[in-house]
């Protein structure tokens, strides 16, 4: 020991350093770190990679999705075999009792849902109630009290809390293994809707009059607080207000109090029933005296329950959520993304709200600017689709920035929500873009946002067409095109429509026209691949039209042609300016049996633009005598049916006088 110090000894000594104490060494506090502490380090050196698909949809590359409806059903898919797996393994527990996981894993072991305790007592009863065996559990209550088996009180309330929670129902299995496919307009439905379709596929249970829960409710023999409460809430929850405020009543008879999740259930209560809206806020506001009386302090949810009920009184509700609002930070009640969620719901439930409350979603998101959330309420995921469809209706790109920039602060980018809203938000957002900023800029967002955070709508393609129009950006929309295949738009008529739109309306250099001619040849098999599926194929004259026209304009003459025999076979009218290039066609080419040709389908459409066409022949070509007798007889013949339907119009205006 001597020799191992020495070395320090001298060297004090050299140095001559004079040690008359010791200092007093403070060791820190040992820092608890969360288990995923080091995941989370390495996760905030990460960006989101633009060029990967979302997390949840990362499998085989054969299996990417490429559009909306084929992530829904890979989605389903991987949640169904989820479900099944978990069916088997429940079902068969004991071939799955090898625990390969390091750490144990609960959650991938198997669950025991047959109870293990056979004879009938209160043990039994418990471990029925814990396993949710409702019908069972119910018979074991009913058994003991045949045999005169006192049930304590903390059983009984348990044997509520089941009842109360599942309606007097059986609970529904975990394994919804057939689920409906919301289509592309139920994506963009309102709030209202997503709420219903958030319910979509559970049974919805009502109160049943005199059910187990009220039975046994009135078979106990002393009751508490606790009793009263269960069956308020459960009566709340499965819409049985007037009943829960009644049992409420005899609570306060009782001289017993109720905690603050019963008030809350009691606020909703009173906003369920049949009242004005002014009786209803007063009734309100009675409980939120008698909380003060029982000295039981409101919490996050009693004020996002006044908030949930007041969105239900329209304009009336306005006042009184501001006052709410204001009650909530001055006792210190920090508001959720929830809170503000209802407070936008109630002042922009139309698409032009009024000047004064269009100033409200600025001094929300100025006071939520650089914040970082955490969950709260289970409605915080509905903040940034209602902010957002705010900003689309009131056209501001500023405001929808910032809220995409809250978006973007730490991590809420959780709230985002489900697949649905995701897709509503994001579309919004981008609709917003196209209308209201730069191209450039639009394009950037175009490629950072698609497909990796969302699959487009076609509507949302048909925006950034629009975009493109106002910019004169034209030579992107055959690329557009090829977009909209891979994303799985190939068959919706009204953006291939508004592609052909916008490649016609004007002419464009020859190097554009041939794109546009080949990009018209693409949207052409879609039609001739439609009809192969369809019983009655069915081309829209438009389409017709615009496919001729690039056809004409490109040098593909002869399947411009071949288009002119679809408008026969389809009985579509062509348009005087389609005519009139495909005579210039003619013309160019010096082909007097293709300007002949054009002249008897005009008359067989019987249009009024058959003479002139017959007058340019005549002019333009050198034709036989009996080509010229052949085109006057069409002429005639033209003219005969016109002046048919003009006196067969005014013989019905002679009837109608």
């Amino acid at each position: 020991m001597a020799r191992f110090y020495s070395g320090s000894a001298a060297l004090s000594k050299v140095e001559g350093a004079d040690v008359t104490g010791t200092e007093e060494v403070v060791i820190p506090k040992r820092k608890i770190w969360d288990k995923v502490a080091v995941l989370q380090a390495l996760a905030s050196t990460v960006n989101r990679d633009t060029t990967a698909v979302p997390y949840a949809f990362q499998d085989d590359p054969y299996l990417i999705p490429t559009s909306s409806a084929e992530s829904r059903s890979f989605l389903l898919a991987k949640k169904s075999g989820e479900n099944a797996a978990k069916f088997i393994i429940n079902s068969h527990p004991k071939y799955f009792q090898k625990d390969i996981a390091e750490p144990h894993i609960p959650c991938l072991m198997p669950e025991y849902f047959e109870p293990q305790i056979e004879d009938i007592s209160e043990a039994a009863l418990k471990e029925r109630i814990r396993l949710k065996k409702v019908k069972a559990s119910v018979d074991m209550f009913d058994q003991l009290l045949q045999a005169g088996t006192t049930v304590s009180l903390e059983t009984t309330n348990s044997l509520l809390d089941l009842l109360c929670y599942y309606g007097d129902q059986e609970p529904l299995a975990d394994y919804h293994f057939q689920q409906r496919e919301k289509s592309e307009e139920l994506e963009e439905a309102t709030e209202e809707n997503n709420e219903k379709s958030k319910k979509g596929g559970h049974q919805f249970v009502t109160w049943r009059a005199k059910n187990n829960a009220e039975r046994i409710f009135a078979l106990m023999p002393e009751k508490n607080a606790y009793s009263y409460c269960t069956m308020i809430r459960g009566m709340v929850k499965h819409r049985a207000p007037m009943q829960a405020l009644n049992l409420y009543t005899e609570l306060l008879n009782n001289r017993l109090h109720v905690d603050v999740y019963t008030f809350n259930s009691l606020i909703e209560a009173t906003a369920m029933t049949n009242e004005k809206f002014e009786e209803k806020w007063n009734n309100i506001l009675e409980l939120l005296k008698q909380m003060v009386a029982q000295k039981v302090k409101p919490n996050l949810q009693t004020f996002n329950t006044i908030l949930k009920c007041l969105r239900r009184f329209y304009a009336f509700g306005r006042l009184p959520a501001l006052q709410t609002l204001r009650e909530m930070k001055a006792i210190g009640i920090e508001p959720s993304l929830a809170t503000y969620h209802y407070i936008i719901q109630l002042f922009y439930q139309y698409e032009n709200p009024a000047k004064a409350s269009s100033l409200l979603i600025y001094d929300i998101m100025n006071h939520l600017t650089g914040k970082k959330f955490s969950p709260r309420d289970p409605d915080d995921d509905m903040f940034f689709q209602s902010a957002m469809r705010v900003c689309s209706s009131l056209r501001d790109l500023e405001l929808a920035y910032q809220v995409h920039g809250l978006l973007n602060t730490g991590d809420n980018r959780k709230f985002i929500g489900p697949d649905q809203r995701r897709n509503f938000y994001y579309s919004k957002f981008f609709s917003l873009l196209c209308l209201m900023e730069q191209i450039d800029v639009t394009l950037k967002w175009y490629k950072d946002l698609i497909p990796s955070v969302f699959f487009p709508h076609s509507q949302t393609l048909i925006d950034l067409l629009q975009a493109l129009d106002v910019a004169n950006r034209l030579e992107m929309i055959p690329q557009i095109w090829k977009d909209s295949k891979e994303y799985g738009h190939t068959f919706r008529n009204d953006l291939k429509e508004e592609i052909l739109t916008l490649m016609t309306r004007d002419r464009h250099p020859a190097e554009l026209q041939v794109a546009f001619a080949d990009c018209a040849a693409d949207i052409k098999s879609t039609y001739e691949s439609q009809d192969a599926r369809q019983k009655a194929p069915d081309w829209p004259a438009n389409a017709l039209n615009c496919i001729a026209v690039l056809f004409l304009r490109a040098g593909r003459t002869q399947e411009a042609w071949k288009m002119l025999g679809l408008f026969k076979k389809h009985n579509k009218i062509p348009r005087n300016e389609l005519l009139n290039e495909f005579m210039d066609s003619a013309k160019a080419s010096n082909s007097p049996a293709q300007a002949i040709e054009l002249v008897k389908l005009a008359s067989a459409f019987s249009l009024p633009v058959c003479e002139v066409l017959t007058q340019r022949v005549i002019a333009d070509f050198a034709i036989s005598q009996e080509q010229k007798e052949a085109l006057g007889n069409l002429t005639a013949l033209t003219s005969d049916s016109d002046s048919d339907s003009s006196s067969d119009s005014d013989g019905d205006i002679g009837e109608g006088k």
